[in-house]
C-alpha cells in the first residue's frame, strides 16, 4: 500500500544543525515516513529509537556515490539494517560520469554492480533523475541511456516528477514506461514566476499529481515522497501543506 513520505533534505539547514529536534518536528507534521539524505554523524542505533518512538518508517535514504563504492558498501548496509531501511538510493551521478552516451553506458554499469552487491545483502537499490539525465545523445536520453543498460531486478527507479517536468518531460509517460520498476515518486509541485520554473506545495502548481498517483499506484509504488526546497513563507507550514493535500489526493483516488 502507498505511503507518503518526506525527503529530509527539505529542511537540510536545520538538520544539519539540530538533526534530532528537526526529526522530531517533521515528526509531527503527519508523514508516515521519512527519507534520509545524511546522518550527520547520529549512531544507527538512536535513528532506529526515533523512527520507533515516533512510529515513523524509513522511506529510503539517498546515498552519494562515493558511499556506494565496494570498500564503503559493507558499513553503508549494517547502518541501514540497524535503522530497518529497506530502500538505498543514488540520488545523482557526478558531471564527469554523464558528458557522454558511453559515459552513461559506463555509469549503467557501475549502477547495476551497486544493484547487484544491495540485492544480495536484501536492499532494493533505486536512482533519481534531476533534469540532466534528459539531455539527448542521438535518439536516446540519458535516463533512457541508463535503464536500458541495467537490469530491471538490480537498478529501481525514483522518479523526481518536478525535475521530469522541468525538462519538459511527463511524467506520467516515464511511470507508464518503467511500470514497476519505479518504486518511489519525489513530489512537489512547480509553478512559472516571471517566466522561471520553481517549487511549490502539492496543488499550487501545474502538475497532476491527483493522474499521477493513480498511475503510480497501478504499478505498485510504494513510496510518495514529498521534497521541497523553494518556500515563501515557513517550510514546516509548507510541508503540513503537502501532506494534507497528498491525503486527500489518495482518499478521493480510494487508495487508502
Amino acid at each position: 500500500m502507498s505511503k507518503i513520505g518526506l525527503q529530509l533534505f527539505s529542511v537540510w539547514r536545520d538538520a544539519e544543525q539540530d538533526f534530532l529536534g528537526t526529526f522530531q518536528k517533521v515528526a509531527d507534521l503527519g508523514y508516515e515516513g521519512v527519507q534520509f539524505a545524511g546522518f550527520y554523524n547520529t549512531p544507527a542505533n538512536k535513528v532506529k529509537q526515533l523512527l520507533d518512538e515516533n512510529k515513523i518508517l524509513a522511506a529510503g535514504a539517498h546515498i552519494g556515490m562515493h558511499q556506494l563504492l565496494p570498500h564503503e558498501l559493507e558499513n553503508t548496509f549494517e547502518y541501514h539494517k540497524t535503522i530497518g531501511n529497506n530502500l538505498i538510493i543514488c540520488p545523482a551521478i557526478p558531471k564527469e560520469m554523464r558528458q557522454t552516451a558511453d559515459d552513461y553506458k559506463k555509469t549503467a554499469e557501475v549502477l547495476n554492480q551497486i544493484g547487484e552487491a544491495c540485492k544480495k545483502a536484501g536492499f532494493i537499490f533505486g536512482y533519481h533523475n534531476h533534469d540532466y539525465e534528459f539531455g539527448r545523445f542521438g535518439d536516446r536520453t540519458g535516463l533512457e541511456l541508463l535503464f536500458e543498460n541495467t537490469e530491471p531486478d538490480l537498478v529501481k527507479m525514483e522518479l523526481d516528477c518536478y525535475w521530469a517536468s522541468f525538462a519538459g518531460h511527463d511524467p506520467l509517460e516515464i511511470i507508464r514506461k518503467y511500470k514497476n520498476r519505479v518504486v518511489s515518486l519525489h513530489i512537489k509541485d512547480m509553478k512559472i514566476v516571471d517566466g522561471k520554473k520553481i517549487g511549490t506545495e502539492v496543488g499550487k502548481g501545474l502538475l497532476d499529481f491527483a493522474s499521477l498517483i493513480k498511475v503510480a499506484n497501478e504499478f505498485g509504488v510504494e513510496w510518495f515522497t514529498v521534497e521541497q526546497e523553494e518556500f515563501e513563507g515557513n517550510p514546516y507550514e509548507s510541508l503540513a501543506i503537502n501532506v494534507d493535500t497528498l491525503k486527500l489526493i489518495l482518499a478521493e483516488a480510494s487508495i487508502k
